[in-house]
């Protein structure tokens, strides 16, 4: 039943609303481009009326029933990404500002339960509204800045009060705690893109040490806010880069091994690099002080020994690509250094072949305008293959549907590095990459475009730039098998990514159907194949790639999702685990039933994710297996199997159309 409006402009401006809200239903069913600005106006009278929040909360299910979010971005929020609805917010004009208020609005609802949305879930949700929080803080201050009080049609105001409004039902009094814990969460998980972690924290600083914000002390956000602002004790106020060089010409021998301790104190510490981590490795380079790298970046002996046989491709990439722009590149390098990557000769050389490598005209303008022109786009690019190398579990597909892409990026980045090299160099050079298809090749020139058409959206340089061709040519096999009589990932899989994804293939339903077959079975084989007490002990020995079924936390189904399950093994708690990466940028998922990925404290590396592995089971939707290494399938306790078949009947495999594939690649979550 509606609540009385006891503020007679509130009340007059809700019929008003609820009518144009009735008008533009029936509109989109007739047309489904039929136009919302007259009822975006509507919701942006209310917004600037007290109470018109809440009025707008009450209808945010009739307002996405009638189709307010159309075709746009915001009708997938599993998608959407906080650093591009902070721009949304505070930068874009009435439209996109209201339509993302109402989205936000919406991850409200979700989060406290009052929708369910099949696109998201709440502990998503929640984790989303807690960075779009994070990279707003200034408003907590409640004083507007000059750019937003100047913004018409009183968006400002109206940002400031939704921004006012989340924070009423999400709770002031451990805010900064929540995101604090938030960005450590993030970080946990090795991301190679970090601006939007880096805004967030800019963001606590300011609310920290914001004279007219009481703020509690909290240990862990100075760690953060030192990491990137005074990481070291000649950097301890945040002089600013100028300043700090002229610094370090001043400092002597000892001053020096300080601040190069501190510095790879503070990144292995954070897993970020600071501007001024860049400022110093470049003041080493150029007053021929090379002995203080390794203590720089903090090396350990797989380091030093891979900085010692290659010490001039080494230097090179220094002064090639570490600059303050770039200076999470520091960090790269240090990791890209620790797992030895140079020690295979090839990607030696087609690093120093990328150092040199010419850019194509279409390249250089894509890489610009996503980065700027602070450095030329080949820097950037450098910079990002280095960030890559070194951690091949940090790259994430963005707010694209390309989690098959990203899982190729990252496993070739582990594995096969310079066969990445070579793809990069193709894509960008020569706008082309070539693949083969079961003895036919495949370029992905001329062919149409898969599941991302346009420029990829939050991703690293080099995803940015070879995402686009292996969409296309995935799509295209893809293709190829969409009248076969099985999935047809069975046969793209070992072509697209590599010879060591298994030629064995389990898929759990029908494709054409979607009804769940042989369970049991299905279940068994993973066992036989993956569980070391079933297969002969036999590890991992290279990266598979696999389907899963995501749900949300109340165990309902979201949506078909690309993993790359990368160990199994026990768990510091001595639990059988199986360890694996999720490009869909954050791998700490709670899907429901008690089942919540795990990212730290279980014997994860960073970028890892792991469950146990029968919760694990209970998700998972097809995989891959070496069929001449199949343990015993008669081994696997009949209660575990009946556990796990359990878990998948009352959660994803409910019903046969949730388990249909749709698109050419299917769902994406």
């Amino acid at each position: 039943m509606e609540r009385p409006n006891a503020d007679p402009a509130l009340e007059q401006a809700s019929k008003q609303f609820d009518g144009a809200l009735a008008e533009f239903a029936r509109a989109r069913h007739i047309n489904p481009k039929a136009s919302s600005l007259g009822l975006l106006e509507h919701a942006r009278i209310l917004m600037t009326l007290p109470g018109g929040f809440d009025v707008l909360y009450r209808r945010i299910r009739s307002l996405e029933s009638a189709g307010i979010f159309g075709a746009s971005d915001w009708a997938q929020p599993g998608l959407l990404q906080p650093a591009l609805a902070k721009h949304s917010l505070r930068e874009a004009g009435a439209v996109t500002t209201i339509v993302e208020a109402i989205s936000e609005l919406r991850m409200l609802a979700v989060t406290l339960g009052d929708y369910f949305h099949p696109g998201i879930s709440a502990e998503q949700a929640r984790h989303f509204l807690t960075q779009v929080m994070a990279l707003n803080l200034d408003l907590l201050s409640g004083q507007l800045t000059e750019a937003d009080r100047e913004r018409p049609k009183q968006l400002g105001m109206i940002v400031q009060e939704l921004y006012r409004y989340l924070i009423s039902h999400l709770g002031y009094e451990s805010l900064l705690d929540s995101l604090v814990t938030e960005v450590w969460r993030l970080l946990d998980q090795g991301p190679v893109q970090v601006n939007s972690i880096c805004e967030m924290i800019d963001q606590i600083a300011k609310c920290l040490y914001d004279p007219t914000m009481k703020t509690t002390g909290n240990a862990d956000a100075t760690r953060l806010v030192n990491a990137l602002f005074a990481p070291t004790p000649g950097s301890a106020e945040d002089p600013g880069l100028e300043i700090y060089e002229q610094r370090l010409t001043e400092m002597d021998d000892e001053a020096l091994s300080s601040e190069a301790t501190c510095f790879a104190r503070s990144m292995h510490d954070t897993g970020l690099a600071s501007p001024y981590h860049a400022v110093m490795l470049r003041y080493l380079r150029n007053s021929d002080q090379d002995d203080l790298i390794p203590d720089t970046l903090g090396l350990t002996m797989t380091g030093l020994d891979d900085l010692y046989c290659y010490t001039e491709l080494v230097h090179a990439l220094i002064d090639e690509a570490i600059y303050p722009e770039t200076c999470q590149a520091v960090y790269g390098l240090t990791m890209m250094l620790e797992r030895g990557s140079l020690f295979t000769s090839p990607v030696a050389q087609a690093l120093w072949r990328q150092i040199k490598l010419r850019l194509s005209a279409e390249t250089a303008h894509t890489l610009q305008e996503v980065f700027g022109d602070a450095r030329p786009p080949r820097v950037f690019l450098l910079a990002g293959v280095i960030n890559l190398l070194g951690q091949p579990l940090g790259v994430g597909q963005g707010n694209n549907p390309t989690c098959q892409s990203a899982i190729g990026l990252s496993m070739w980045a582990a594995n096969e590095a310079d066969y990445l090299l070579q793809v990069l160099a193709w894509a960008a050079r020569d706008n082309e990459v070539l693949s083969r298809f079961e003895g036919q090749n495949v370029s992905s020139r001329d062919l149409k475009p898969g599941l991302v058409e346009g420029t990829p959206v939050d991703v690293d340089p080099v995803s940015l730039i070879v995402i686009p061709h292996l969409d296309r040519i995935y799509g295209e096999m893809w293709r190829r098998c969409e009248n076969r009589d099985d999935d047809a990932h069975r046969w793209i899989n070992p072509e697209f990514y590599g010879w060591w994804v298994s030629q064995g293939f389990r898929v759990v339903a029908d494709i054409h159907t979607g009804e769940i077959r042989d369970y049991e079975g299905f279940i068994r084989h993973f066992y036989a194949s993956y569980h070391p007490f079933y297969n002969g002990n036999m590890p991992v020995i290279h990266a598979q790639p696999a389907g899963i079924a995501v749900t949300d936390s109340a165990a309902r189904f979201v949506g078909r999702h690309a993993i790359n399950i990368l160990r199994v093994g026990l768990s510091p708690q001595d639990e059988i685990r199986v360890y694996f990466f999720n490009p869909n940028n954050d791998s700490g998922q709670d899907w429901g039933q008690g089942i919540t990925c795990s990212t730290r404290c279980h014997g994860e590396y960073r970028g890892e994710a792991s469950l146990p592995i029968a919760e694990f089971t209970s998700r998972l939707y097809a995989f891959h297996y070496d069929p001449l290494e199949l343990g015993d399938l008669s081994a696997i306790p009949e209660d575990e199997v009946a556990r796990i078949m359990r878990l998948g009947y009352t959660s994803w495999a409910v019903s046969p159309k949730n388990n249909h594939s749709e698109g050419n690649q299917g769902t994406d979550a």
